[in-house]
């Protein structure tokens, strides 16, 4: 009778959490060798994938970086392989959007900063320039809020490694960490546009004839140069010479074609929730572009187009995904130089009404979709001069009020009349009050 309810107590304990048996593992390290620890370090990792954003907050603690500063102190783990658990949990926090300031505030952090400082400090000869670049990836990794003292010695570096020419598999992961960190340092901290100009556009160039980086990589790459031309509205280089608009719509066409999106998120292989994390970031790019940039060109029709089917396939799988393609939609339609002609053709009109009438629509999605048919709507009202643009502007106005009276859209827009005001105090974009300004004079 004993050993039968011994038997039912231990069926009955409940499984330790992920973040349990992360903090197990950790604990064992200081008593393992080397390779025991490389072999520890693959458990944690596996762990570390797992978890979700909640239990990565947990566990990327003050104490925990607190500890693994003491324990490199006394010699119980090596250096290099901290850097290596430090890397996998700084990935991870970045990939699920984690953002706290922890390790800033630990012993950790100040360590590696004054590591990162004195290998520079060495001559060229002497130099480590593998830790100096580890060191500055898990230190960029890991922060939030970095020293601005540290941008010109850990950007070079990494951008060193970005540029390699070797075609190894270990080169092109060694890339793909290099851009992905890049990419993380936030557009505030570049003082001048011209810094790493030559750099970034080689690497993205040399990709674009040789195909010598990673979806991620690349995607990284782009984000690296769009955040520091966030407050330049030209960007002729991105536009005109790298051909963002013709790359973007291409890499977005790829990802959604190859994805299985009848598939839920939470059953996704490991390479198939890496695309749909990388289609996220390319939307959240995307955003910085539509939001900065000035120029535009027959290319973007293309962008506009893969957005919209992003959006579509997306439905019903990732919600996620579906509704971030909405708001660069929005913004595209309030740029002067985005004809209502393109948003027809891109399909960016149909994708829009189609989402105002699904059934449940939370307060943004409602605000932008509501915005884009408004800018629509100043863009027909709006009379040209040369006849023939005239006539243009005529027939885009009569295609969409057909499209807008197929489906009865015109009441669908009624129905949100009652939280125009409250969608203004919470969002702040200035929706018009009068339902004419929807419509188009219908």
């Amino acid at each position: 009778m004993d050993v039968c309810n011994a038997c039912k107590s231990n069926d009955d304990a409940e499984e330790p959490s992920l973040a349990e048996k992360f903090s197990k593992l950790l604990d064992q390290l200081e008593h393992c060798n080397e390779e025991e620890q490389k072999q520890k370090i693959l458990e944690l990792k596996g762990i570390l994938e797992e978890m979700n954003k909640n239990e990565l907050q947990s566990i990327s603690s003050i104490v925990m970086f607190n500890k693994m500063n003491k324990m490199i102190e006394e010699k119980k783990m090596q250096l290099e392989n901290a850097i290596l658990l430090l890397n996998h949990v700084g990935c991870c926090k970045m990939l699920k959007n984690v953002w706290n300031q922890n390790f800033e505030k630990s012993s950790l952090s100040r360590r590696f900063e004054q590591m990162i400082f004195e290998e520079e400090k060495k001559e060229k000869e002497k130099r480590n320039e593998d830790l100096l670049a580890s060191l500055c990836e898990c230190y960029l990794l890991l922060h939030n809020l970095y020293s601005e003292k540290l941008i010109p010695i850990c950007v070079p570096c990494l951008l060193k490694f970005a540029l390699k020419k070797e075609e190894s598999e270990e080169t092109r992961k060694e890339k793909e960490m290099a851009l992905l960190v890049l990419s993380h340092i936030d557009r505030y901290y570049f003082l001048r546009q011209e810094l790493y100009l030559k750099e970034i556009t080689e690497i993205i160039k040399n990709h674009q004839e040789h195909h010598n980086l990673t979806q991620l990589a690349y995607q990284s790459a782009w984000e690296f140069l769009m955040n520091r031309f966030y407050f330049e509205n030209s960007l002729k280089v991105i536009v005109n010479e790298l051909h963002f608009g013709r790359e973007a719509a291409r890499e977005l066409e790829e990802l959604t074609r190859n994805m299985d999106w009848k598939k839920k998120e939470e059953k996704m292989n490991k390479e198939e929730a890496k695309e749909v994390l990388i289609i996220r970031r390319w939307v959240e790019t995307l955003k910085i572009y539509f939001l900065s940039c000035r120029l535009w060109n027959e290319e973007f029709i293309g962008l506009l187009s893969s957005i919209v089917q992003i959006n579509r396939a997306a439905k019903g799988n990732s919600g996620v995904i579906s509704n971030q393609c909405i708001y660069p939609l929005k913004i595209a339609s309030e740029r002067r130089d985005v004809r209502v002609e393109d948003l027809l053709k891109s399909g960016a009109i149909d994708a829009v009404l189609e989402e105002i009438q699904q059934r449940t629509l939370n307060d943004l999605i409602v605000n932008d979709c509501l915005k884009f048919l408004v800018n629509v709507s100043i863009k027909l009202k709006e009379k040209n001069k040369d006849e023939m643009e005239e006539e243009e502007r005529k027939a885009t106005k009569k295609e969409f009020l057909e499209k807008m009276e197929e489906e009865g859209y015109e009441d669908t827009i009624i129905s949100f009349h009652k939280i125009f005001e409250f969608l203004n105090k919470k969002y702040y974009d200035d929706l018009s009050l009068s339902i004419s300004n929807y419509l188009v004079n219908i």
